[in-house]
């Protein structure tokens, strides 16, 4: 069968933007990996008339429905009711999920309210969905020939659990899964997204592997994916082209897949047997939030002094007052004292510093908003760079490219310094 998904996520609180809807972003991640073509998404809020407009103008254009939300216990949750009564069947009432709902209470020391009930009742020769983790179960539903349905609660932990122990297998052994499409991200930074665009721009007219350009929070990403009868086979295809896409990219390709900036530094400086300590004036200790976010850091990341105050730069830095007085805090020649002032004090083989005016007050003419010092001391250099991220975006834009920035120049240099 040709497989053609929609996923319809049911719920008030994503019309009001009172939830992020993480559960669509997955679900369509999931059906991509799967090769199952994918070409609409719907929201609509807990009404019974607008569900079933949704359900009835979804099946003229897929043959997959994949539902989130609306499965609780409470009088708006009315996903299966609704289903039911806009394919004319009835509610079935299932003791086995009553027994399981009431087990899970118990567990919890708890006597299950008589408005789980609601739970039990499933249209009528729809199969149970399991759910391990919560009350409410989905279904697994063919109410028509050519329509098959999926229904997860709106919860995203427990939908991820459903979703790939229970409703993958299914997908997989009644033949809705024809090829998979496997996917490569390659993740850059220090180029935007238009001139990378410019560089790699024929790869983005071929049809299979397809080559696709995204930028987030600085970071640009250029997503390679093949569809094909296997992934190893997908894979074989991807290699040659994200060699290519490497070597056009250079430097500014940090990594693949689930790599960050603060990552790839860990490595390189396990890998060098370096150790680092940073010095935070304007991101206020994110880029040692970054550092230490990665699972292994204390290792290489001895620790950081937070000098947001001149006289912490100076008593515990050995900024120069002098500096201080004819430079400004955000200068050159501060960004440098600071970096090997930690590194001096911290006894690391690197230190990295970031001096800046995140806004949104505090800047001039001569000193903006946005105008960063990056400093960086080890292995016989002493430098600093500047950046200037501008004040559009705010303070957090600024204070968050600040610490990828500073992360992005130290990985540059242990690239190009010997250990």
């Amino acid at each position: 069968m040709t497989a053609v998904a929609e996923i319809i996520c049911v719920g008030t609180e994503l019309l009001l933007g009172d939830i992020l809807n993480s559960n669509a972003q997955f679900l369509a991640q999931e059906l991509a990996a799967l090769g199952i073509a994918h070409y609409y998404q719907s929201v609509v809020g807990d009404n019974p008339e607008r569900i079933q407009r949704v359900v009835r103008t979804a099946c003229d254009r897929a043959n997959l429905l994949i539902f989130t939300g609306g499965l609780g216990p409470t009088p708006d949750d009315l996903t299966h009711e609704t289903l039911a009564a806009c394919f004319g069947v009835p509610l079935v009432e299932h003791p086995e999920i009553l027994e399981d709902i009431t087990q899970k209470f118990a567990r919890r020391g708890r006597e299950m309210p008589a408005n789980n009930c609601k739970q039990a009742l499933l249209p009528q020769d729809a199969k149970v969905l399991t759910n391990t983790s919560g009350s409410a179960p989905g279904i697994i539903w063919q109410p028509r020939p050519d329509v098959t349905i999926l229904t997860f609660p709106g919860v995203p932990a427990e939908m991820r659990l459903m979703w790939r122990d229970v409703a993958v297998p299914y997908l997989k052994q009644t033949g809705w899964v024809q090829k998979t499409v496997y996917s490569r991200l390659l993740r850059f930074w220090g180029i935007s997204e238009s001139a990378l665009a410019e560089k790699v721009a024929p790869f983005f007219d071929l049809s299979n592997p397809t080559v696709a350009p995204y930028a987030n929070l600085g970071e640009v990403k250029l997503r390679v994916s093949a569809l094909a009868e296997s992934e190893a086979a997908a894979q074989t295809m991807i290699a040659p082209i994200e060699q290519q896409l490497r070597a056009i990219g250079g430097l500014d390709c940090y990594g693949v897949d689930d790599d960050s900036l603060a990552s790839v530094v860990g490595q390189l400086l396990q890998e060098r047997k370096n150790t680092l300590a940073v010095a935070e004036s304007c991101t206020g200790g994110g880029l040692g939030a970054m550092l230490t976010s990665i699972s292994g850091s204390s290792s290489y990341f001895w620790g950081g002094v937070i000098s947001y105050d001149n006289s912490v730069k100076m008593g515990l830095l050995g900024v120069s007052p002098e500096d201080l007085a004819k430079h400004g805090a955000v200068s050159r020649e501060v960004a440098q004292q600071m970096a090997v002032g930690v590194r001096d004090r911290l006894k690391t083989t690197w230190g990295l510093s970031i001096t800046g005016v995140a806004g949104p007050t505090g800047g001039n003419s001569e000193k903006p908003v946005g105008l960063v010092y990056i400093g960086l001391a080890g292995n016989g250099i002493v430098k600093s760079v500047e950046f200037r991220f501008g004040a559009e975006r705010g303070r957090d834009w600024v204070r968050h490219l600040s610490a990828c920035s500073a992360l992005d120049q130290l990985r540059r240099e242990l690239l190009l310094t010997k250990s």
